[in-house]
């Protein structure tokens, strides 16, 4: 009787073991199945992107337009790698009569901004035949004018407003509030200017008078590049660079910008190209698809190993 039970708990032993091994072998099929349609999946969005695209590039001729909407910023829209890499490809289309920069910017890093106008004046030099023209929208201040005075003209519209020609550095004091809540702050530093601009003390004399100096020369800077930018076209006025906005018609007058227009006049009348084509670097459906393919593919992998690790 003993050895009847000993054979039967061998054989559902191995029955048991089989049936396991069977559910892994289902899983892993059906995981890898998974993973090849997702692969083609992508596949096929990656060229239907890529095909959408190409038909987006003008053969004939066609104005070329870039856009910069929002803050300009490294990890924004509007970087200068993703404004920059649109700039690059618009010029670099034989059916390119002319590019339009559209800008909806209140300005942002003077650092992005800055390598944005060397690339425009660059491909200008590169490309002499092909104009670039600047459209503002409703704003162009601060370092998205920097970006728009290294191009030919400056188009807005009468209630755009354009300017901003300074530099800000800002924050906030907290002297005093720690001691108040009673709370012990502690600093260590090496080096006597280290806790410069720290908000938790105050602002010496010295370090107020070092950063002072210090946007005075950034604002120089932008007074240069403007300068250079416009020309004789730019009026002098003691208030041009005080940080002020004007609105449209006024900046024509200054000579801030040239005259009115938008994207859609400026390629009809002055490019001559009616066609407009959007250059602007921007995440495609097949990226978008892409992504959020991988984030699913993730969780599916994770949810099969782990099943498959409970029938170890």
């Amino acid at each position: 009787m003993m050895e009847d039970n000993w054979e039967r708990r061998v054989l559902e032993r191995l029955a048991t073991d089989g049936l396991r091994e069977q559910r892994r072998a289902r899983r892993w099929g059906i995981f890898f199945k998974l993973l090849a349609f997702g692969f083609l999946f992508v596949v096929l969005f990656a060229a239907l992107g890529a095909w959408t695209g190409s038909e987006r590039l003008c053969l004939d001729k066609c104005t070329a337009m870039v856009e910069i909407q929002g803050e300009i910023d490294a990890t924004s829209r509007a970087s200068a790698d993703n404004v920059i890499a649109g700039l690059q490809a618009a010029f670099k289309n034989k059916g390119t009569q002319g590019v339009v920069l559209k800008i909806n910017s209140p300005g942002g890093s003077p650092v992005q901004a800055g390598e944005i106008n060397d690339e425009i004046r660059r491909l200008r030099g590169k490309y002499p035949d092909t104009p670039i023209y600047a459209v503002v929208e409703e704003v162009c201040a601060s370092g998205a004018y920097y970006v728009a005075v290294a191009a030919d003209k400056i188009y807005v519209d009468k209630a755009s407003l354009v300017g901003s020609i300074g530099v800000i550095m800002d924050g906030f004091g907290f002297v005093g509030t720690l001691d108040k809540l009673g709370i012990e702050r502690r600093a260590l530093t090496a080096g006597d200017n280290k806790t410069f601009l720290d908000p938790f003390l105050p602002l010496t004399a010295k370090q107020k008078e070092y950063a002072q100096q210090m946007l005075a020369d950034i604002h120089q800077q932008f007074i240069a590049v403007v300068r250079s930018g416009r020309g004789s076209r730019i009026k002098d006025s003691p208030e041009l660079f005080s940080g002020l906005l004007w609105n449209g018609r006024r900046s024509i007058e200054l000579g801030l910008t040239d005259a009115l227009g938008s994207v859609r006049s400026v390629a009809r009348d002055v490019v001559k190209a009616e066609d407009i084509v959007d250059f602007t670097v921007q995440e495609n459906v097949a990226e978008r698809v892409a992504r959020k393919f991988g984030a699913a593919m993730g969780r599916s992998v994770a949810a099969s190993i782990q099943a498959s690790m409970r029938g170890w």
